[in-house]
């Protein structure tokens, strides 16, 4: 006679079929499948294609083929994104992280990195040339350094259809001679000089920029040593958000503006 099995484990408990174990993971993965088409499907295409193009441009990865690019023609790199990165006022943050990242490179290649601060703020994308940077202490004379990376600079910004304000600042130690009686005139001459560069040596258009002078009125640091005091005394390149370019004074301004690119086909120098 067969011998019964003893049933050394206690109590005897059917399971489930061994096809369901495959089953409940297809699931599974199914459910995280459609989770991440969902996340997937806010994605900003027009965003997307623009953060594709620079990193092309950064990495000299062009159309045609090229893997170098051409030393000195910023102006062919950028026009790459520019016509994608402004379409949509919408998401300011990330057109402005474009744009520093191309000023950063820039500043890279030309050895100012540590002479000039990039930063995003509520306003825009702020351009902090420090200290001695582009003027002597006391002077409103324009240094030869910087010329070049100026220019360069302006090769970029032409591209980014947005007003642009130069600010000038001092420390508080005060200024009283024939030619600046004052901080105030200091620091407007300066933004001035850095302003008439930008349109007469680069490529931007003067209907797109403003000079302001804030003296020593607006420090970011106490004026309590010296260290800080020159970190006080700086000129600020900085390009406004696309949402707050209406709000500029004068609508010919903005029209000329929006003729002016519209009319322009995308990547083709004026």
């Amino acid at each position: 006679m067969p011998r019964k099995k003893k049933n050394s484990g206690g109590d005897d408990f059917s399971s489930a079929p061994a096809y369901m174990t495959t089953w409940g993971d297809m699931m599974s993965l199914l459910l995280c499948f459609f989770i991440l088409l969902y996340s997937f499907s806010s994605v900003d295409a027009q965003k997307f294609k623009a953060i594709v193009s620079a990193f092309q441009g950064l990495a000299g990865i062009l159309d045609s083929g090229r893997s170098i690019q051409e030393e000195g023609n910023l102006l062919e790199a950028a026009s790459q994104f520019s016509d994608l990165m402004f379409e949509n006022s919408e998401g300011d943050l990330a057109d402005l992280d474009i744009l520093a990242l191309k000023v950063s490179e820039l500043l890279e290649e030309e050895g100012f990195s540590d002479q000039v601060e990039l930063a995003i703020e509520d306003r825009g994308l702020v351009m902090r040339f420090k200290d001695v940077v582009l003027f002597d202490l006391g002077s409103d004379d324009l240094k030869e350094e910087p010329k070049v990376m100026l220019k360069k600079l302006s090769y970029i910004l032409e591209q980014v259809p947005l007003p642009i304000r130069i600010e000038g600042h001092t420390d508080n130690l005060p200024i009283n001679n024939l030619r600046f009686p004052s901080n105030w005139e200091l620091s407007v001459a300066r933004a001035t000089k850095v302003l008439r560069f930008l349109i007469e040596e680069g490529a931007l258009a003067p209907y797109r920029l403003s000079a302001l002078g804030f003296g020593e009125y607006r420090p970011i640091e106490n004026n309590d040593t010296v260290l800080n005091r020159a970190k006080n005394r700086r000129v600020d390149i900085v390009v406004l958000r696309p949402s707050l370019a209406e709000s500029e004074p004068g609508a010919a301004w903005l029209d000329e503006l929006n003729r002016t690119y519209k009319a322009k086909p995308a990547g083709e120098d004026e």
